[in-house]
């Protein structure tokens, strides 16, 4: 409660010399409690977030300020109030209408839930309550606004002083009745609860219209009565000092106001601060995800501490580039991440939209922010810092939503360096940002900028990570020789994004396909470079042809040469689609899954386990499966099937299950297993998935050659190709055809040994050619002189072949390109 004046301009400061704490309470149309102020915690014992949501008649027991009729709802005293009019206190039935006022005593609990004891200066379980009820009437959910004071400190004060006064009652009057009213009436809209400023200003002029609450001395002096949060403003923080170094230079006592008592007021309004940036400490950092946390820090502070809150972050930061290095400048861009206000709806999203990159000349106060470090204050905007600020926005005025509010700019710090900042902004009729506000929204934006770079690394390593995962993982081509192939990648939920798991496809000679799944044990960094090795070390031996279970072998050898951590399980086989037969080898890993195509019947192949890689002196079997055109594999890692708690078996059933499923492609074929089995829960662990369908290669689609080891054979070559490709309807590939065989089958012809070599022709997708000999040594590309006699060979296929490539075979080597088929 604030000092006032009496009638007639007489100043009563004896009549309330201090301050009283009041109790500041709004209830929605549901009867419930919206805002409960630290002075209603103290008054009636129950913490604000006991409070909020409450039905406010229990948590006010006091007599009158709320309807006790249970048959009349809480607002029905005055729900006519829309059409009435404004004369409040007619009533149609005879009944008390708001606006009204009383006293009461109520008990006093010895400490509250929150365990704070009661307010100072409450000899008593029980305590003298002065109380006025005002009705809110607009479009906004509060309806009704209780203060709330307790009289006894301030009659105490009138016995000491001997006033005389014998009573203190509550009671309403009109601000024309005290000198001074406009300045009150300006200043209500800040001292009232914190809320949006339609909602104060609302609250405002229905007081003023109704009355302010005062209080009567005697029923003879009037004071008026205002909440009161105990900040004290600078000009009377000044005047005070002032005062006091007067009284001190001609030693006088200081005056009543640099009491303990009002100590303890600028001790309870630094304390409300921090509660509140204890609040939006609580509320903000909830999430890793960076726009996630952007939006909650704006949300945090607006409407409480400000109107307009706009988020600028660093281009690096927001890119997920790391840690920005090096002090802003006029050329560093920042990225307008979030802006939250209490305006109309789409008042700011035309001119200052979200998104929007943009750098900041050096007059600025934001340059000064970001480049010191330090928050800026600005009082009000003037007409020409508003037309300097509007200066960089290319066609768009923002002076009208800028120019004369209070701004205050803070910076989101991390390790001293500047992430980004915030502009603060309040509308013209609210109270300006102040130094106390300046220190609050600097420890708010430390809080904030410790937050976003906490969200901010994580960000940076999710994508670190995910780059990793994808460099490491293959580009599988949907369609091979004979099969088409999906593949599917999921990371660990818990476990971050790298891991251990692989996938992979290898062409081979002979039309022929490898298949690999495998799984480092173990997760993250350390598991995924292990995973690159192994990679690398099977697409490398698979080149070499090396059947399934000498190439696990040799893959188990190079694990414990790289160390006896290394543990690995490895699924690996060869399709050949020409012979109908999948060759196949396991080294500790679950089995795949064979679909039959006749029948849809699904089942796990019953192949040797063998031991992980990486044990070492364990051997290696691989089995030949017989399979039919349109059959599928799938093959997998553990992590799709196990889950904790559970017996695998559970988990190998639903993939059988799942796999056999008809679907219209592979990729929904793969989309079925993983909804099947990732939607139980309780995976941790990654997942591939490799899935094949063996479309085989039907016997009229191949032709096959053997050529003596002799040049006359060359123009063998060259005519049944061309003859084979008129029968296949090839006719437009023949010139280039011929060519390249000739060139293939003379050099096999000159390095051959003993063997005859072998010439091949396979329609598919594309014409494939195959020539293969008996001489292990790889043919190189040279870079042939215009005097060279030799070395143009290789380089023709090349330049007119749609890929190539040479392989070791058991037997030696093969040379193989392939054409793309003319459309039809």
């Amino acid at each position: 409660m604030d000092r006032g004046t009496e009638r007639d301009g007489a100043v009563t400061e004896h009549a309330a010399s201090g301050r009283i704490p009041l109790a500041v309470v709004v209830v929605d149309r549901e009867g419930l409690v919206s805002h409960w102020s630290s002075g209603a915690r103290r008054l009636f014992g129950a913490a604000k977030e006991e409070a909020i949501g409450r039905a406010a008649v229990d948590l006010l027991p006091v007599s009158g300020a709320l309807p006790e009729d249970d048959d009349v709802s809480l607002y029905g005293a005055y729900s006519a109030y829309d059409g009435l009019g404004h004369d409040l206190e007619t009533s149609l039935d005879g009944r008390l209408y708001y606006p009204a006022a009383g006293r009461a005593r109520l008990t006093v609990p010895e400490r509250s839930e929150t365990g704070d004891p009661p307010p100072e200066g409450w000899g008593s379980d029980r305590v003298d309550v002065l109380w006025w009820a005002y009705p809110l009437v607009g479009p906004g959910p509060e309806r009704l606004l209780v203060l709330g004071a307790d009289v006894g400190r301030l009659q105490q004060e009138a016995e000491e002083v001997d006033t005389g006064y014998e009573r203190v009652a509550p009671a309403f009057a009109l601000h024309t009745d005290f000198p001074g009213a406009d300045e009150l009436a300006r200043r209500l809209p800040e001292i009232l609860p914190s809320m949006s400023v339609e909602e104060s200003a609302r609250i405002v002029g229905q007081i003023l219209e109704l009355g302010y609450p005062v209080l009567e001395f005697s029923q003879n002096d009037r004071v008026p009565v205002t909440p009161d949060w105990g900040v004290p403003r600078r000009v009377e923080r000044r005047a005070r000092r002032e005062r006091a170094a007067r009284a001190a230079a001609q030693g006088l006592p200081l005056p009543q106001e640099y009491t303990d008592e009002t100590e303890d007021l600028e001790y309870v309004a630094v304390r409300e601060r921090l509660e509140f940036l204890n609040e939006v400490s609580g509320r903000i950092g909830t999430s890793l995800d960076l726009s996630q946390t952007i939006v909650e820090v704006s949300k945090a502070v607006v409407p409480r501490f400000t109107d307009v809150a706009g988020t600028y972050l660093r281009e690096q930061v927001v890119a997920g580039e790391g840690f920005p290095e090096g002090v802003p400048d006029t050329t560093t861009m920042w990225h307008r991440v979030a802006l939250e206000h209490t305006d109309e709806p789409g008042r700011w999203d035309d001119v200052v939209p979200v998104g929007e990159a943009m750098p900041f000349p050096a007059h600025t106060p934001f340059f000064q922010c970001m480049t010191t470090g330090d928050p800026v204050l600005v009082p009000r905007i003037s007409e020409q810092m508003g037309h300097a600020i509007a200066s960089q926005f290319e066609k768009r005025d923002i002076r009208p939503l800028i120019t004369g509010r209070s701004m205050l700019v803070v910076p989101l710090k991390a390790r001293d360096v500047v992430l980004g900042f915030m502009i603060l902004l309040r509308h013209p009729e609210r109270v300006e940002f102040n130094d106390m506000d300046r220190v609050t929204g600097a420890e708010l934006a430390a809080r904030a900028g410790l937050v976003l770079d906490n969200a901010r690394m994580y960000t940076y390593q999710e994508s670190v990570a995910e780059t990793l995962q994808d460099s490491m993982l293959p580009h599988i081509p949907p369609r091979m020789a004979g099969c088409d192939i999906a593949t599917r990648y999921l990371p660990g939920t818990l476990l971050g994004r790298v891991g251990g798991d692989w996938f992979d496809s290898v062409k081979l000679p002979g039309a022929r396909t490898a298949l690999v799944v495998g799984d480092v044990m173990g997760h993250g960094l350390n598991s995924a470079a292990m995973m690159g090795q192994l990679r690398t070390a099977v697409q490398t031996m698979a080149a070499l042809d090396l059947p399934p279970a000498q190439l696990l072998r040799n893959l188990d050898d190079l694990a414990q040469r790289l160390g006896d951590t290394y543990l690995a399980t490895c699924l690996y086989g060869v399709y050949d689609p020409i012979a109908g037969e999948l060759h196949i080898a396991n080294a500790g890993h679950i089995p795949p899954v064979l679909v039959r195509a006749d029948n849809g019947h699904s089942e796990l192949l019953d192949l040797p386990t063998g031991a992980p890689i990486g044990v070492g002196g364990v051997p290696f079997e691989a089995v030949r499966v017989r399979v039919q055109p349109g059959d599928r594999i799938v093959m997998c890692t553990d992590g799709l099937v196990e889950v904790r708690g559970e017996d695998i078996g559970v988990g190998l059933a639903t993939l059988c299950e799942s796999a056999a499923h008809p679907a219209a492609s592979m990729d929904d074929a793969c989309d079925t297993i993983i909804r099947a089995l990732n939607t139980r829960g309780g995976r941790k662990d990654d997942v591939a998935l490799l899935m094949a369908r063996l479309n085989g290669i039907e016997p009229e689609d191949v032709a096959e050659w053997r050529l003596a080891l002799d040049p006359g054979e060359v123009g063998r070559a060259r005519a049944v190709v061309r003859e084979q490709l008129h029968g296949w309807g090839l006719s437009r590939l023949v010139d280039s055809a011929e060519l390249l065989v000739s060139e293939l089958v003379t050099n096999a012809v000159r390095h051959s040994h003993r063997r005859p070599v072998e010439l091949r022709l396979v329609r598919g997708e594309t014409l494939l050619c195959e020539v293969g000999d008996d001489d292990h040594d790889l043919p190189t590309l040279l870079s042939a002189g215009p005097d060279d006699e030799t070395g143009r060979g290789l380089r023709v296929v090349s330049m007119l072949a749609r890929e190539w490539g040479t392989s070791r075979t058991s037997a030696g080597k093969a040379v193989w390109f392939e054409l793309t088929l003319p459309r039809r």
